[in-house]
């Protein structure tokens, strides 16, 4: 079922999907984690087992998405080869190493009546993952629930239908070999957009979270649209700021990885901030760098001044996130001044400090509001698997909840467990 279907036959679809999700979450939350380890290390040897499959798969994804016109840096996200599908299979492995989210105990207190509680970690239930060009996520997502106790429903974009499908068997054929319902990790069987809107409205309670992996229009719809929590991110406009005492070797070195390392990851720097104390020296060192590398470059007026390359700023390009090989660039009065920037224009995702001044490093650290701030580092450690995750579900930039990324301990809420002797309330 890939294309447009019957509405009545999508909605049954769907609840039913909802259902076995449901079902099989009862079933993973007592399960011990050595069952759930046991499942995502046989999915990761799945995998890579099924590499001529997903492979073949995702070159007629990619065929698809080239004929349509999709640019270079969409493709970049949506092409596979042998070696980054060995680094999805390692990923799952890690997530199955991970220790078990489940069952921790947060906190333990006695009240004077006797009575002992215990604050637990527990499963969230099911959880709705929406995604357009990533084919990972599958295996990311897929697995970061199953650690964590519990079901997934994922909706793959149509650009990577055939790809996402592919893994998702994959993972079943894993959950199957270890004894767990395959219906733990479903993949929507269907590109009709309608699937969406069924999924946020919760499929009548099955779901209880919704992630979207995208880009601004799909999360934007789901945080209009959905009935039941979100973790998201709208925009990941991230920010390095050249601070008056950063050493221009650093601050190169950082920006150009920053940048240009993948351009099309969410933690990619979209605006860069340098102090006015340092642009004689660190300004035009840095642009040039920059388009020399081929990344247009759109300035205020002293960063047109240094290159006839670099092209005017506008107010837009402040708010834009380009997933691109483009940046703006904006020269700041100091610290304060860019915190300002960000604080107006960013979209508190990812945000890095190069300077030597560790009072002025800890001024950015405490100040920036954004889920992400980084010194003397890369944005685009911007990533669950670089803070030891595993791997991450999507990178959350609310304030409820979970904040950054999403990995196996985010993914849980938790109970009270309240234990007596035979009290009584007077």
């Amino acid at each position: 079922m890939t294309g447009q279907v019957d509405q009545d036959e999508l909605a049954a679809l769907m609840h039913d999907i909802g259902v076995r999700a449901r079902r099989a979450a009862r079933v993973l939350a007592p399960t011990p984690d050595a069952r759930k380890s046991e499942a995502l290390r046989a999915a990761a040897e799945a995998l890579l087992a099924s590499e001529g499959v997903i492979l073949a798969a995702n070159a007629a994804d990619v065929a698809e998405a080239e004929a349509r016109g999709t640019k270079g840096s969409f493709l970049d996200r949506l092409r596979l080869d042998p070696e980054r599908l060995k680094s999805i299979a390692e990923a799952v492995a890690d997530i199955a190493a991970l220790p078990d989210p489940v069952g921790r105990v947060l906190a333990t207190w006695q009240q004077p009546n006797g009575l002992r509680f215990e604050r637990v970690a527990t499963p969230l239930g099911v959880i709705g993952v929406i995604f357009e060009s990533r084919p990972n996520v599958t295996a990311d997502a897929g697995a970061l629930c199953l650690k964590s106790g519990n079901a997934s429903i994922l909706r793959a974009g149509s650009e990577s239908f055939r790809t996402s499908e592919a893994i998702a068997h994959a993972m079943q054929d894993g959950l199957r070999a270890a004894g767990l319902p395959a219906d733990a990790i479903q993949l929507v069987p269907t590109r009709d957009r309608a699937a969406v809107g069924h999924m946020l409205t919760g499929l009548e309670g099955a779901i209880d979270v919704i992630v979207p992996r995208g880009g601004k229009s799909l999360v934007g719809r789901v945080q209009a649209e959905a009935r039941v929590p979100v973790f998201a991110h709208l925009e990941g406009i991230c920010h390095v700021f050249i601070d008056r005492d950063a050493d221009l070797a650093m601050a190169r070195t950082i920006v150009l990885n920053s940048k240009l390392r993948r351009t099309g990851v969410c933690g990619s720097a979209e605006t860069l901030l340098v102090d006015e104390a340092v642009a004689s020296s660190h300004l035009a060192p840095l642009v040039t760098m920059l388009l020399d590398a081929g990344c247009a470059v759109r300035g205020d007026l002293a960063t047109q001044r240094v290159d006839p390359r670099v092209s005017a700023a506008t107010e837009e390009d402040w708010r834009t996130e380009y997933l691109d090989a483009i940046i703006a660039v904006r020269v700041v009065k100091d610290v304060d001044a860019a915190i300002e920037h960000i604080a107006t224009y960013g979209s508190h995702h990812t945000e890095s400090i190069v300077t030597a001044n560790a009072a002025t490093a800890q001024r950015f650290l405490d100040q920036v509001d954004s889920a992400i701030v980084l010194h003397n580092a890369s944005t685009q450690f911007a990533d669950g698997g670089e803070f030891g995750f595993g791997a991450e579900i999507g990178i959350a930039t609310g304030r409820m909840h979970a904040r950054g990324p999403v990995g196996v301990e985010q993914l849980t809420t938790f109970k009270y467990r309240v234990h007596g002797d035979g009290q009584i309330r007077p």
